[in-house]
Formats: C-alpha cells, structure tokens, sequence
C-alpha cells in the first residue's frame, strides 16, 4: 500500500501522470489512488490536468456518445 508521500514523490519524478499508470507503479487499488490524489488536490500539493482535444485530427471526440471519454486526465505536482 502507497502513502501520500509516495504518491507525491512519483509524481515529482515522473513529473506527470494518470491515475492508473500510478496505481500500477505503486501496486495499490486504483479507488485508492484517487481518493489519495482527491487529498493532495485539496491540500492543494497536485493538480489535475485535462489534455486539450482541439488537436483531434478525426473530431470523433467531440461527438462521442460517452461525452469524451478519450479525454485524459493526468496529475501533477503544483
């Protein structure tokens, strides 16, 4: 099991990433994963960053039926 350190620590070497690379990384369950990252957000020692999707090539984002889904989130430190 990760602790809130740990999960601060990978994020200031890999610099950015999702929840599910980090919860592979750490061998912790994903659900406590985010309720850790939900933690430091509101500590306010990581930010969720969201990829921008106007640089889609196909456009199929924006019209997908789950409401982009493809959208990936990633933290970082703040």
């Amino acid at each position: 099991m990760a602790t809130l350190i740990q999960v601060r620590d990978l994020l200031a070497l890999q610099g950015r990433l999702e929840a599910s690379r980090m919860s592979e990384l750490l061998a912790t369950p994903r659900p406590m994963i985010d309720a850790m990252l939900g933690r430091l957000e509101a500590m306010g020692r990581v930010k969720r960053v969201t990829e921008d999707l106007s640089g889609c090539l196909s456009g199929s984002c924006k019209r997908c039926p789950e409401g982009n889904a493809c959208q990936k989130t990633f933290w970082t430190l703040q």
